[in-house]
């Protein structure tokens, strides 16, 4: 690929899949763009209404979004737009600032979605798109339940057919509506019931059925019938225009700085949906999803949008969701969504004004209760304290806190909770199974195994930084104190990625005690980038080249070979194999050609299943747990650079 059609590719990911598109792609994405556009319109304008804007820049957001994702994002069959929780927080932004719907408050939402465009555009070209896996997914399971119940109780006035104080914290909401309703208008309850059942019977029966535009369109026609308007029942109103035009917001250096806080919060939400979406769908057309390029694509359509009356916007799992079901298999189908919507309002737009809002509201509340993944939730309070913890802590913040800032606990707490975790790594003592045929290296306490009198071998599983060299410390002192006969170290660093200065410190300073109780710190280190971290930490250089070894199976040839003879045959233990040739240990039988053969056949056999057990426990390792892992048996990989005779002695 040349340097110039590589440049195109990657500022216009468009070019890659354009030569797949086909006859039977194209039919298949039309397909599907249609069955979107049927059910955007009500989501739009329904999504809007959380923002607390007008109904129409709900629509701009359907259409405007998803054009320009498709276009520079990486997603084949993601759809974006407006979504429901990303709705919450741009009203929770503004509601304080200025009236929900007014010029003002449309004005800032504008300024906000070209901030929310510049932050991801700019995370996205800096290849910083991985801080957003900084917010866990307990974080977004509680901010979008907070968010769904700030949502559900936001529609109850449109419901009960009450004028209620709009904004304020789910609790402020909740009085605000007890002390509104004074007389409640049934047939406003009537028609969101009747349209909330509509949902469910539609959306049970096929999610291809364009379920929330049938059900508007039945409580339409039951507000007809009740003769809902002329009894105080509020309608949605005309739509001034049906399509967006170019509008450059007043952005100011007080706008920006007032609304930048929000925006950031917005963005990594945005984000967050946009990546999870991507991934999810990426797995099941089997196709390459590229996190970076989404996040420049969701960037690229919030400022596109922001010029064109769109609010914020990001993936949207239930379009998304819709247009695999049906059949997408190009971004083409994301963008013929939108031209579809585009015709459809010319003939649908003086409906809108008819559509009674507690029929939206009807809508809106079956929205939110789809919001809240009530199994998660459950599957992460059985399963993690920790994730448990973020989960409330993020769902109470949004509750009685701004719902953007339940997004900032979430990550916080996340981070110390992970900086805690890690701050404590285990210290595992292990020694040779006898009962194993490749004498495997397994814990003592577990296996209530016999150690070398002279030799302990440790294994550090975990982090090993500043932050845990207190605990590691701490572990010394207790290792020192149980094992005060064994004054050889063999510290295993196999499970450690990194160590930074203060780490090295530690290991210079426990050599130096050992070596003043007459032993030594050893270290047992095959990976090349830890070994050239330990020359230039200058560790190497303390403890002596010698005393640094490949594998658990050569240091023990060499430190049993350093022992004392008297210290060797006065012990019992002989917990390696390497002791049958050190004094007082039992006659070896004679050496025989045959007897070699088999040893060499046997090493090979053990090195061969080692590796495949190595890889089946990377495989099975488990993830995100609240604590490290208990110390696990450890098969030495031995006899990696040990004669065939030995091998055995792993």
């Amino acid at each position: 690929m040349s340097f110039s059609s590589e440049f195109f590719s990657r500022a216009l990911p468009c070019l890659t899949w354009l030569p797949s598109v086909d006859r039977g792609t194209l039919r298949a994405d039309l397909f599907a763009g249609f069955t979107n556009a049927t059910i955007v319109l009500p989501q739009a304008i329904a999504f809007a209404t959380i923002a607390g804007l007008p109904p129409e820049f709900g629509i701009y957001t359907a259409m405007i979004t998803p054009i320009v994702a498709a276009i520079f994002g990486s997603s084949m069959v993601m759809i974006s737009g407006p979504t429901t929780a990303i709705s919450a927080v741009v009203f929770n932004a503004l509601y304080l600032k200025h009236d929900p719907g007014s010029a003002a408050f449309i004005e800032s939402a504008l300024i906000l979605t070209l901030l929310v465009g510049a932050f991801q555009l700019a995370l996205g070209v800096a290849k910083l798109g991985r801080l957003v896996t900084f917010v866990s997914h307990s974080v977004l399971v509680g901010f979008t339940a907070a968010a769904a119940v700030l949502i559900g109780i936001s529609q109850m006035g449109d419901v009960l057919g009450v004028q209620v104080a709009r904004g304020g914290t789910v609790v402020e909401r909740a009085y605000n509506l007890v002390t509104s309703v004074d007389v409640v208008n049934w047939r406003s309850i009537v028609i969101a019931v009747f349209t909330l059942i509509l949902v469910l019977v539609f959306r049970r029966i096929s999610v291809r059925l364009p379920g929330f535009m049938l059900a508007l369109i039945g409580g339409g026609l039951l507000a007809w019938l009740l003769d809902a308007r002329e009894n105080g029942v509020s309608m949605v109103g005309e739509l001034p225009s049906i399509t967006p035009s170019f509008y450059l917001p007043n952005v100011t250096l007080e706008s920006a700085g007032s609304l930048s806080e929000s925006a950031f919060a917005i963005a990594l939400i945005a984000l967050l949906e946009a990546v999870s979406i991507g991934r999810a769908f990426a797995t099941r057309t089997h196709t390459r999803f590229n996190a970076n390029q989404e996040i420049i694509g969701q960037g690229m359509s919030n400022l596109v949008g922001g010029l064109f009356q769109a609010y914020p916007g990001s993936g949207s799992f239930t379009r998304s969701g819709v247009n695999y079901e049906a059949g997408a298999k190009t971004p083409i189908s994301a963008i013929i969504s939108s031209i579809l919507l585009g015709g459809m309002l010319f003939f649908v737009a003086p409906l809108v004004s008819l559509t009674p809002l507690p029929a939206m509201a009807g809508i809106i509340l079956y929205v939110a209760w789809k919001l809240i993944d009530r199994k998660e939730i459950r599957h992460v309070l059985r399963s993690s304290r920790s994730d448990s913890a973020v989960v409330i802590a993020t769902i109470l913040a949004g509750l009685f806190v701004r719902l953007e800032f339940a997004i900032y606990v979430g990550v916080i707490l996340s981070l110390l909770i992970f900086l805690s975790n890690s701050a404590r790594p285990k210290l595992a003592i292990s020694s040779p199974d006898p009962g194993s045929t490749r004498r495997s290296f397994r814990n003592v306490i577990a296996h209530s195994l016999v150690e070398c009198p002279e030799i302990v071998f440790a294994r550090i599983d975990g982090a090993v930084y500043f932050g845990s060299v207190e605990t590691i410390e701490a572990e010394f002192r207790k290792l020192e104190r149980d094992h005060a006969g064994q004054l050889h170290l063999v510290l295993v660093l196999k499970g450690v990625g990194e160590i930074d200065l203060a780490a090295a410190d530690m290991m210079v300073e426990e050599h130096l005690r050992r070596q003043a109780r007459g032993g030594a710190l050893y270290i047992v280190a095959r990976y090349p980038p830890m070994l050239k971290r330990l020359r230039k930490l200058r560790v190497i250089e303390t403890i002596g080249a010698e005393n640094v070894f490949e594998s658990k199976g050569t240091a023990i040839e060499q430190l049993v070979s350093r022992l004392a003879d008297d210290t060797c045959r006065n012990c019992s233990a002989r917990v390696f194999l390497e002791c049958k040739g050190r004094p007082g240990a039992p006659e070896l039988e004679p050496r025989t050609p045959e007897a070699e053969e088999a040893k060499i056949i046997e090493a090979l056999a053990n090195a061969r299943e080692e590796e495949l057990a190595a890889v089946s426990d990377a495989a099975a390792a488990p993830v995100g747990q609240d604590e490290a892992p208990p110390a696990n048996d450890e098969s030495d990989e031995a006899t990696s650079k040990r004669p065939p005779a030995a091998a055995a002695d792993a």
